[in-house]
């Protein structure tokens, strides 16, 4: 089966590991999510480029583990709390862009997300869709979910970004 997305190769050329978490299925969950929680929260639809941050957060086992257990908490305040997560952020969200279009890419194909008319993202994450309550994935789509109501509070996507130190 090829691949669109230049840099991921062919599925059988992937190794195990990057197969198995960083599959566009995976990713489309976290978006739908995120995007579901963020609506709900917001009352709007999420801005697109929030996937590109959500994803190397709730992706990274260590910062998932360190993100706080409410929304009253800043995001500025968190990074600036976690100096260690923060250095490594940029490096793990560039290495993620490919398949974080990939993944983007698969979940507005299979419609669990969709582009409204002002050019946001609704997601819908349909229960058949939902992973089962057990391991990582389904701390990683509660993180996802977490992050889209949190990240309601920020009012720019690009102060987002200027708080990780990176650019879209």
């Amino acid at each position: 089966m090829a691949n669109d997305s230049p840099g991921l190769g062919e599925w059988d050329s992937r190794s195990p590991v990057v197969a198995t978490m960083l599959n566009p299925a995976l990713f489309a969950a976290i978006f739908a999510a995120s995007a579901e929680e963020y609506e709900r929260r917001a009352g709007k639809s999420m801005p697109w480029e929030l996937v590109f941050i959500i994803a190397p957060l709730v992706l990274h086992r260590d910062t998932r583990a360190a993100l706080p257990r409410t929304t009253a908490s800043h995001l500025s305040a968190w990074i600036a709390n976690h100096p260690t997560i923060h250095a490594g952020f940029p490096e793990r969200a560039k290495a993620m862009v490919p398949h974080v279009r990939e993944g983007l890419r698969f979940a507005l194909r299979e419609g669990v997300l969709d582009v409204d008319e002002t050019g946001l993202l609704t997601g819908s994450l349909p229960a058949k869709a939902r992973p089962a309550n057990t391991g990582d994935v389904r701390e990683i789509v509660r993180a996802a979910a977490f992050l889209g109501r949190w990240l309601t509070k920020i009012e720019r996507s690009s102060t987002v970004y200027g708080y990780f130190g990176v650019t879209p």
